[in-house]
């Protein structure tokens, strides 16, 4: 334990590349490699690596004794979840908020719109020289299903507007009212689902919504329905989609798998009716500029004793 506060800020973008960082506070720039860029003893405020898995955002913790702020670079926590324990109580972890919804919101339209009017056949026919004319789907007078109703959620259901869309239904975990309309909980998924000729999973991983997507929720989609997962891998049950890929019934557009990466050989990747993209919803050009954005924000607050923002959980 140090004798005097912790004051390091650990960052995975380099400081002089963020503008409106506040003076006064040491910034080390650590992108998940081998070696620390300091005493992790000394860290106040440590925002994780991006996108470099679990073993990355943990490994630090345990050592981290002054650290007051953890803020994560994406929308989710779970990547982090497994080491809160190695923290002492109090330490305020945040999420990204504000910086992946337009990114995720386009992949999710992007998917959507590319399952439906058949691009990976029209790909794999122009490699072919083959002219594969005919009449496909359209989003127009679908019913839409969005399964977590959050920030991501409603940049998705603000794209789909102009799509001509039958009906937009909104799910989370609890039901609220919303100004686009009311949203479900939930529980109410049994009821919703038959309905839904596409569902759009764009809800955080934690124990109620692991393995959401199981046999019995795909059983209850209607017949040639569109699951399309910007989510978490582990929402959804593998088995039980290549199931009902592999019998014709249901298509999937999927950024995330369980596992992942996809391993060279998992029958996903070739499984009927399914396009993989590789987990890219928040890799843009939009991320770099809003995550800075955000960051700048963050420490501005912090050095200043206020709240910050993006609150998910305090620990205890």
């Amino acid at each position: 334990m140090t004798s005097t506060p912790a004051s390091d800020v650990w960052l995975p973008i380099a400081a002089d590349e963020i503008d409106g960082l506040p003076e006064g506070l040491d910034y080390r720039f650590w992108d998940g490699g081998r070696d620390y860029p300091a005493d992790p003893a000394d860290c106040a405020f440590y925002v994780v690596p991006y996108m470099k898995g679990t073993e990355v955002a943990v490994r630090p913790l345990k050592e981290m004794t002054g650290v007051r702020v953890v803020q994560t670079l994406s929308a989710g926590i779970d990547h982090v979840q497994p080491g809160l324990g190695l923290l002492s109580g109090g330490v305020r972890l945040c999420n990204a908020k504000g910086v992946h919804e337009a990114s995720t919101a386009e992949l999710a339209l992007a998917l959507i719109l590319a399952s439906l009017r058949g691009f990976p056949g029209f790909v794999h026919g122009q490699d072919k020289e083959e002219w594969l004319s005919g009449f496909y789907p359209a989003l127009a007078d679908k019913s839409v299903l969005v399964v977590g109703y959050g920030s991501i959620g409603a940049a998705i259901e603000d794209r789909l507007e102009p799509f001509e869309c039958a009906r937009v239904v909104r799910v989370a975990r609890s039901a609220r009212a919303s100004a686009r309309g009311p949203v479900h909980a939930l529980e109410e998924l049994p009821a919703l689902l038959p309905e839904a000729d596409i569902v759009i999973l764009s809800t955080p991983l934690n124990p109620s919504t692991q393995g959401l997507v199981g046999a019995e929720f795909l059983a209850a989609m209607p017949d040639g329905a569109l699951l399309v997962n910007v989510a978490r891998g582990a929402v959804v049950d593998t088995a039980a989609l290549l199931s009902e890929l592999e019998s014709g019934r249901l298509r999937a557009a999927l950024d995330v798998t369980d596992p992942e990466p996809l391993p060279a050989g998992h029958p996903l990747w070739h499984a009927p009716n399914v396009l993989i993209t590789p987990h890219v919803g928040g890799s843009t050009s939009a991320f770099l500029p809003r995550a800075k954005r955000l960051l700048a924000g963050q420490i501005t607050r912090f050095a200043a004793g206020e709240q910050v923002h993006n609150l998910v959980l305090t620990t205890g």
